[in-house]
């Protein structure tokens, strides 16, 4: 098993990161040619999925997820804290912290169109997000 650990910055809500080319340092970094990478992101208002990095789409991720969890509407969490990120956590439980894609050849089986990204979802700030990359034959 080989694990590494990745910082980032984030631009605050609506930000999505590529982080397909980590993942890939990461598997290299590993000597794997088949097995398995799992990435996984702490933090309970950050998600990681795979979705085609184009600008169109990702506007549509956008708009759909605030669909799911509006702005406009309360949130028992804000009434609690007082810090506005309600919706922030709904959408990271929805979308998800990690996710294990195969690997084949030294590379993350990852379609033509695909790519491993980060959802920074927390309404509040900039935020410097760690994402956990881990390695199994």
């Amino acid at each position: 098993m080989y694990r590494t650990i990745y910082h980032l910055s984030t631009s605050g809500e609506g930000d999505i990161v590529d982080i397909t080319p980590q993942v890939r340092e990461a598997i290299r970094a590993a000597g794997v040619g088949e097995g398995m990478v799992n990435v996984f992101v702490t933090g309970s208002t950050v998600a990681v999925t795979t979705i085609e990095y184009e600008q169109g789409v990702l506007s549509d991720l956008r708009r759909a997820l605030s669909v799911v969890a509006p702005d406009d509407i309360p949130y028992a969490h804000d009434r609690r804290w007082g810090d506005g990120n309600g919706r922030s956590h709904v959408k990271a439980a929805l979308v998800g912290p990690s996710l294990s894609v195969p690997i084949a050849g030294g590379e993350p089986m990852l379609g033509t169109w695909q790519q491993v990204v980060l959802l920074e979802l927390d309404v509040r700030r900039e935020r410097s997000r760690t994402v956990v990359v881990t390695v199994t034959p």
